[in-house]
């Protein structure tokens, strides 16, 4: 076992272990921690905790100290300096007529690198733009180019749910999403009605994926031949969230609805009949 704080960068970012050293942290929090690409200001979303030392990456990097006000007066400062630096870089794209479409602007915490996210179709010679900017800035300059997805947890909206978009509230990672998803949980796949605003499948899909998994798990397939207490019949469809059973009798050719409190209650629905 290793004691390890959770720290987080950015408000929905992916979670990072450090070691608290001899610093008792709790949620919320603010740090000053030393990253791969330098010094950053984060904060904690998970306080002291013992976990198996197979759960993280060694060598763990040190929480240096806890933040200070002159800390949070210099991450503003910052911010401010990144709008300043998104306008300069709009103007110097326009200049060298580059196919790319700027999205944000950030700088490290100790100002030694400025990163600006943009999103393009295709490779972008931008050579001449990191020279302009460097000349500029007078600091490391990094043009990373990132996907839809990414893009739209660093702008944010409003889902077609009416909610603030998952990625930019709460979901730390991206995970692979397929339309077979959509398929079993019974959605239109028309692909205006199963995607964001990215223009990729929801994300939503995925996490409320093994709802509708485990529900299927208690419930009989779609043609199934069962014995219910009214005669045989086949299972016609499924309605998995209120967990009903539609079943096509045999004798009488009628569709009677089935809980699936019902069905373990009253054995309404017992073994598939034997051929």
């Amino acid at each position: 076992m290793i004691e390890v704080v959770g720290v987080r960068f950015k408000k929905a970012g992916k979670i990072y272990y450090f070691d608290p050293g001899h610093n008792k942290l709790t949620t919320d929090d603010h740090v000053i921690v030393e990253t791969a690409r330098g010094i950053e200001y984060g904060k904690v979303v998970i306080p002291n905790r013992m976990v198996d030392i197979e759960d993280v990456v060694l060598p763990l990097k040190k929480v240096i100290r806890v933040a200070n006000e002159e800390d949070k007066k210099t991450v503003e400062k910052n911010k401010k300096m990144a709008e300043t630096a998104y306008t300069i870089c709009l103007e110097k794209i326009a200049k060298h007529q580059l196919e790319m479409k700027l999205v944000d602007v950030e700088y490290t915490f100790d100002r030694n690198k400025v990163i600006f996210y943009f999103t393009a179709d295709g490779r972008i010679d931008f050579r001449e733009l990191v020279k302009d900017l460097a000349a500029k800035f007078k600091t490391r300059i990094e043009l990373r180019q990132i996907g839809v997805r990414d893009e739209a947890k660093l702008i944010g909206g409003i889902g077609p749910c009416g909610r603030m978009l998952c990625c930019s509230t709460f979901l730390g990672d991206f995970e692979p999403v397929s339309i077979k998803m959509a398929k079993d949980q019974s959605l239109s796949l028309n692909p205006s009605k199963i995607s964001g605003l990215c223009g990729r499948l929801m994300c939503c899909l995925k996490f409320e994926n093994d709802i509708y998994e485990d529900a299927k798990q208690m419930l009989p397939d779609v043609g199934e031949r069962v014995i219910t207490k009214l005669g045989e019949g086949v299972v016609e469809s499924l309605n998995i969230l209120e967990k009903t059973v539609r079943i096509e009798l045999e004798e009488t050719g009628g569709i009677v609805e089935f809980s699936l409190d019902e069905i373990i209650e009253e054995d309404a629905v017992t073994l598939p009949i034997p051929e």
